[in-house]
């Protein structure tokens, strides 16, 4: 039998005090809870509450569960290595594209090639909120869509206040596609489930609620009637979107070796647009509904909000994602022709093509499986690393109870140069530098906003996986998954529910499945082993990839209350001061939304079709 240097136990403190199994489950929660109190009571910046999360948990797992302090430390810096590659450098080069066409006046002839497909108030709500907010999700993330297409709709008539939460309500199911990908790609770090299959899982969920929201979203500013009158166009935007959806989140699964979900949300955001404008050619509503010519006055902030003022730091985010750069007259007045959309929306389908050619090369890592000490080579390149940490790497086994072989835990980094996303998009970064001419004062400005923009998602993300490897490997995240299996039969919709936690207390969904998705993991296979039965037409490894995956799908309903949200849409509408008033209307959508997710992971795991939809997780690719 194997010796690992540290085993993990669910009841650290069984031979120490009576009743311990409830203690340690409490200091288990421990990381959690100070990550909830620096956030909300406290208002801490997510990458401050991050790293006192992380301090608690490693003093948990070095004090309470008795982990190595070299093992805990490097557990840590694990889980922060991989938030930097590949997860913060795809954000940071997916964020300098959408840069490079602000700086150069790009995005005001996108913006307005949008704007001007419809007059109907109802219908721009679903093409820039909605469409255009998931192409901006996809392609940048962190904000974006929320803070641009907030300004658009302000600057089109629509009153403030609507147009925030138009907005907010609008950035959710696109979300577990936001910045290429990068919720699935971090839950596949703390899972070791397959990327590819956790997609597959979100694009037999997701979809369904892409055709709801735009329904969702014109019904909260008009009538039934008024809503229904335009029913074709909701169809079609969200219909689009939903079928774009599917197909790009499965694409593998048809097209064995294409591997396409990095792009589902822009490609989709794009699809979208472009089948709307078309049908608008041959339908309109019998009747416009327009909120004027010009924005109506916005009355002063009252300052009664929880983070009212200018001093709050999202104000300044939401700043700087609006496009704090020299306005562009020429390009707002330009003639809009096809050849100057083109070039326009030219970087991001240089982005398209260098992120198809990746998959290309994926193609060719497949026959080598990235191991300790272990390179892949394609052509002449060595395109992965297979990095074991140090003290770690098969030196953990968790408690006999969860796993009676006492298989070691792998710790291998796997640096992925070539192939991560965020490479494919360096590429089309700096094709499209060469394509618009910038000069290097462009550049330098390009450079320093995005430093900028990414000092508050990058910490954030790295100290949450850092937190989350800490957990996982510290056994943390074992003694509360079993703690939640005790709900029994009915976790599957609290699946979705501890999701949709996690992305109002961390802000993004990819801080969410840092957070939660090992415990996930650990609850699905322990309510699986509890109710087999129940379970008759799902294998263990199909449980887990289901309620993992509602984490993140179910989590995506929670974008619209995180605090950094709120913020950003307030700022972006000029309302900083009635974040509360914004929260309270948004709060109840968010809930709903999220029981409707929770309410399908539940027919997906025990009601035939719906289990059929639930894919086998392929682990020899892992």
């Amino acid at each position: 039998m194997f010796f690992a240097s540290y085993q993990q136990s669910l009841d650290p403190l069984k031979d120490i005090i009576p009743g311990s199994a409830i203690v340690s489950t409490l200091l288990a929660a421990l990381p959690v809870i100070v990550l909830f109190w620096c956030l909300v009571p406290l208002r801490w910046l997510a990458p401050k509450a991050g790293l006192a999360g992380s301090v608690a948990a490693l003093a948990v797992a070095i004090l309470v569960y008795r982990m190595p302090v070299d093992m805990a430390l490097w557990s840590f810096g694990h889980g922060a290595l991989f938030g930097l590659l590949p997860v913060g450098w795809t954000i940071f080069n997916a964020m300098l594209l959408y840069n490079i066409t602000v700086e150069t006046g790009q995005f005001t002839i996108i913006r307005r090639s949008v704007a001007g497909i419809s007059a109907d108030a109802r219908i721009q709500a679903v093409l820039i909120g909605f469409s255009f907010g998931a192409f901006l999700e996809g392609a940048a993330g962190g904000g974006t869509p929320v803070a641009i297409c907030g300004a658009i709709m302000v600057g089109l008539g629509f009153n403030p206040f609507l147009a925030a939460v138009l907005c907010l309500i609008a950035n959710t199911s696109p979300v577990a596609y936001g910045g290429l990908g990068t919720p699935l790609i971090v839950l596949n770090g703390v899972t070791d489930l397959p990327t590819e299959t956790l997609s597959t899982m979100a694009g037999h969920q997701l979809p369904f609620l892409s055709v709801l929201i735009p329904l969702w979203m014109v019904k909260c500013m008009c009538t039934w009637r008024q809503t229904l009158a335009v029913w074709p166009a909701l169809a079609v935007g969200g219909g689009s979107f939903a079928i774009f959806q599917y197909f790009f989140a499965t694409m593998h699964d048809w097209i064995p070796g294409v591997i396409l979900y990095p792009m589902t949300d822009i490609g989709g955001g794009i699809f979208s647009l472009v089948v709307t404008a078309l049908f608008l050619l041959f339908w309109k509503p019998k009747e416009e509904m327009r909120f004027g010519d010009t924005p109506p006055a916005t009355p002063p902030a009252s300052g009664t909000g929880p983070t009212a003022g200018e001093s709050d730091p999202h104000a300044a985010e939401a700043k700087a994602l609006l496009g704090d750069v020299k306005p562009h007259d020429h390009f707002e007045t330009k003639k809009l022709t096809a050849a100057n959309i083109a070039v326009a929306w030219m970087p991001f389908a240089l982005m398209s093509v260098f992120l198809m050619l990746t998959g290309l090369v994926r193609q060719g890592e497949s026959s080598t499986q990235v191991g300790p000490g272990k390179m892949t080579i394609v052509g002449d390149f060595t395109t992965n690393y297979g990095v074991p940490i140090p003290t770690l790497h098969l030196q953990v086994t968790r408690d006999p109870y969860l796993d009676a072989k006492q298989d070691p835990e792998k710790a291998v980094f796997n640096f992925a140069w070539l192939t991560a996303p965020g490479t494919a998009v360096f590429f089309a970064v700096l094709a499209s530098m060469a394509l618009l001419r910038m000069n290097l004062r462009q550049i330098g400005a390009v450079l320093r906003r995005t430093f900028f923009q990414m000092k508050i998602p990058i910490p954030t993300i790295a100290f949450m996986l850092g937190l989350s490897y800490v957990t996982r490997y510290g056994g943390l995240d074992a003694t509360l998954g079993y703690a939640f299996a005790n709900t029994g039969v009915l976790y599957p919709f609290f699946a979705a529910i501890l999701g949709w936690l996690g992305v109002f207390l961390t802000g993004t969904d990819a801080g969410s499945n840092a957070l939660f998705g090992s415990l996930q993991k650990i609850t699905a296979t322990e309510v699986y082993n509890n109710h087999t039965g129940l379970f008759a037409d799902l294998s263990r490894e199909q449980a887990q990839v289901l309620i993992c995956t509602a984490n993140s799908t179910g989590g995506v309903m929670g974008k619209m209350i995180d605090a950094q949200s709120i913020c950003v849409a307030t700022a972006a509408t000029h309302q900083i001061g009635k974040e509360a008033d914004i929260f309270k209307a948004v709060v109840w959508h968010s809930i709903v939304l999220a029981a409707i997710v929770g309410a399908l992971t539940l027919l997906q795991a025990y009601v035939y079709p719906f289990t059929s939809m639930v894919p086998m997780p392929n682990l020899t690719k892992n």
